[in-house]
């Protein structure tokens, strides 16, 4: 009986996650649940102008779900293999042999 709920449980989330992929705009619970963040990290994420949201009527956050995938994709770390491939490149540019 356990995995039989186990299993249901499972798909519950499956099928809210596949709502949350559908939406265009989210509030604040479905937002903190597409980032796997709390509710009270985002709202201070928002408290502190760090992620883009709207507040129509004042008080409801509202999220646009392109704007969370730009705002998770900010400040992307080169690998190793691109940093060497960038400093092969500049030292090409210079003239010199590597």
């Amino acid at each position: 009986m356990d995995i039989l709920i186990e299993r249901l449980e499972k798909i519950e989330r499956l099928l809210e996650s596949q709502t949350l992929l559908q939406k265009e705009v989210l509030n604040l619970n479905e937002s903190a649940l597409y980032l796997e963040l709390s509710t009270s990290h985002l709202y201070r994420l928002t408290s502190t102008n760090c992620i883009p949201y709207y507040k129509p009527n004042g008080k409801k956050l509202y999220f646009k779900r392109t704007e969370l995938d730009q705002w998770l994709l900010r400040n992307r770390v080169i690998s190793n293999d691109e940093i060497e491939t960038q400093s092969a490149n500049y030292l090409i540019k210079k003239g010199r042999v590597v």
